[in-house]
Order: C-alpha cells, then structure tokens, then sequence
C-alpha cells in the first residue's frame, strides 16, 4: 500500500528522482579501457590532449588540469599571490572551497551580496568591500549562469584585482558569445560527477595568462620542474629536475582525463537538454505566485548546473524544509544549494557572523535545488514540476 503524500493522496511517482546523476554512455567505458590498456595511467598523454580540447572549446589560451575543483580554486589563488594578510572577495552563495581557497594561502575570504534577482555575486556589493588588502576576487557562476563579467573585470582593472571565475557549474556556458573560460583572468572548472562534465574528479584552471600558466604548472606538481629557464643550477643529467618553490601533488590522472575527453564530446548534447528542461521548469512555474524564478542576464548563454527553486514564502504556510519534506514525500528528492559558508562553525570561530550578506541569507531560506541532469526524462521533469504545483496549491495562503 502506497504511503499517502504529506499534502493528501499517493505521491505523484512511485520511484524516486535525485537532483543531479551523471550519464556515462559505452564511449565513455571504452575511453577509459583504453586508458587502462595504454602505457600510461597518469602524467601521460591524455592530460596534454584534454588540455588542449579544453582551450579549443572555451577559446582560453592555456589550460592546467588538476585533482578537482578544490585544488584548481587552490591553485588559482596560489597564482593570484594569496598570501597573509591578503583579502579575497567572494559569494556566500557556493561551495566553501571558492572561500577556503584564501585560508589555505593564508589570506582572508571577504563576502559581497548576491543580486537578488540572478543570485550571482553583486559587483556593486564587491566594490563596497575593496580595500588596501584586496588582491583577488573569486566570482562564482552559480547554477551555470555567467557573473557579470565586464562590470567585474571593470572593477578588479581599475582596483588592481585578479578576477578568478568560480566556473564549476558553468562549463559550455557563453559570455557575450564567449566560451566561458576565455573571459576572466583564471577561470576554474570542476568535473564531479553531478556537473555537466565528468571524470568522477578532476578540476582546470583556464587562462590566457603565460604567466600565471606557468605558475598553475608549478602549484599542481610539488613547484618542480624540469624547463632549462626555470633551473637555477646547472644539470646533471637528463634526469634532472628542481623544485624552486612550494607546490602539492594536485595531478589528474590520464583514467580521469580520458573519461572527461570522452565526456566532452557530448558537451553541444547535455547542454541543449539541460536548456530544454530549464526552459519546461521555468514555463510551468512562470504564474505562481508562490514560486520565483531564477532570472537571467541577457549576456549568458546559459547551460545550466542547478535548477533552483525559490518559495515565495509569503504566499505558503509552510517554510522551506516543510516544503522539502513534502516534496520527499512526493518522491522527488531534492537538495539545497549553499548553505551560505559563514553560517559554518570553522568561519564562526574565525569571527564571521550572521546579517553579512542579507539577500544571500534570504535567498537561502527560500531555496531548493530541484532535479537537474541530461539523463531525466520529459516524464521525471513532469512529475517535477506536477509535484511543487500540487504542494504550493495545497499549502497556498487564502
């Protein structure tokens, strides 16, 4: 017997849906035998052919694969010339890595407010928050849509800032026709497996910086190298290699790099399906008045990473979490996407409070992340959407 739905009735499926799963096709298997048939299993010829696929399709003149997403954002701040003392402005809207990646070169994340409209990072509000210590600025394309990258990259010229593009959600994503990756100083990718692309870990840094590509290259493996510049003694022999300053071991494997190469064939594919089924969400939700949605800037030809969907809570009985239950209940489960990083303990005890940034901590009691993912059918989106419908007209105020 079927368990009846918090708002009355069976659920609207009998099998669950999860917000985010990754497609692997027999093309993706075979690249990765291949790999494992091959000669080499890492720091092989696969990183140097995903390299180069990666600038063919943003149009970024280097590209620097790495471990994950953590380490490209680590690494980009390393570039950047992080160091103590040094602030970095960022969202409270992400992961927490786009913010750790200060802590871990000693520097401290700032936070601006997001607009409250697009959700993305405000550059009004980033200007606000400059001051003498400012070196950096980590602007997240959350959910996949572009920041405003010309009013950003404005700011951080006229203040001496190095922009770094958070773009783990936005890989495919255009700018003003403009690969993302190819705009900002250092941009960052992430292929966890709930991304658009895959390699089930693995992250780049994209930059049409010689400079800074060569201090990505250092950071990655240990700051060893082997370029007859770069040595400072004189070689023994062709095995000689220095290591002349502090890197990590941050290196993509050629298994990761041959799935990901194969996953970016189907880049054109997964991102029209993930417009088809934006474009379903956000027609259905358009006139209920209990639901907002996400809006757009018209310079970002979005493939979009997360759908999210903002209660207007005014309108509704119940809060966020009853809503999330409700859906549970539905079998549609849900996620949310950020908890805003100061709210954690680890930022509490280093003196970050609540009230920083008041659209973004709004927007958070208001969100859930629905099902997103190219292999979802027309089927699943519709019992998406027939879910959310049947709550918000259940629990809608009079």
């Amino acid at each position: 017997m079927e368990r009846p739905a918090i708002c009355g009735g069976n659920p609207v499926r009998d099998t669950k849906i999860f917000y985010g799963h990754q497609y692997l096709d027999q093309a993706d298997y075979d690249a990765v035998l291949d790999v494992l048939k091959s000669d080499y299993l890492t720091c092989g010829p696969k990183i140097n052919e995903l390299e180069a696929k990666l600038c063919e399709i943003t149009g970024a003149k280097y590209a620097v694969v790495c471990s994950n997403g953590t380490a490209a954002l680590h690494m980009a701040a390393m570039a950047a010339g992080i160091k103590e003392g040094d602030e970095l402005i960022t969202t409270p809207i992400t992961f927490a890595a786009s913010a750790n990646c200060a802590l871990y070169c000693g520097g401290r994340p700032v936070f601006a407010d997001i607009n409250e409209k697009t959700y993305n990072i405000d550059p009004s509000s980033v200007e606000e928050h400059i001051t003498p210590a400012t070196k950096a600025v980590v602007a997240v394309d959350y959910t996949g849509q572009a920041v405003e990258l010309d009013r950003l990259l404005s700011i951080c010229h006229k203040h001496n800032l190095v922009l770094i593009e958070d773009g783990a959600h936005s890989i495919g994503t255009k700018y003003n026709g403009k690969g993302v990756g190819s705009i900002a100083d250092m941009t960052t990718f992430s292929f966890h497996p709930v991304k658009t692309i895959t390699g089930g870990e693995g992250g780049a840094v994209l930059t049409n910086s010689e400079e800074y590509y060569q201090k990505l290259l250092l950071a990655r493996s240990h700051g060893i190298t082997r370029v007859p510049e770069l040595l400072e003694n004189e070689t023994d022999g062709p095995w000689y290699y220095e290591q002349i300053s502090l890197g990590y071991n941050y290196r993509m494997t050629d298994i990761q790099a041959g799935l990901i190469l194969s996953q970016l064939n189907k880049l054109d594919m997964f991102g029209k399906r993930r417009k088809e089924l934006v474009e379903h969400y956000n027609k259905a939700f358009a006139d209920n008045d209990a639901i907002v949605v996400q809006e757009e800037i018209p310079e970002s030809d979005t493939v979009r990473h997360l759908y999210i969907l903002r209660l207007n809570l005014e309108k509704l009985t119940i809060n966020r979490r009853e809503f999330f239950d409700a859906l549970a209940a539905e079998n549609i489960c849900c996620n949310v996407h950020y908890i805003p990083v100061y709210y954690f303990p680890h930022y509490k005890r280093l003196g970050y409070t609540k009230g920083l940034c008041p659209k973004a901590e709004k927007l958070y009691d208001e969100m859930i992340t629905l099902p997103l993912y190219y292999g979802m059918s027309n089927r699943d989106c519709d019992d998406v959407i027939r879910a959310v419908l049947k709550i918000a007209a259940y629990y809608h105020k009079e």
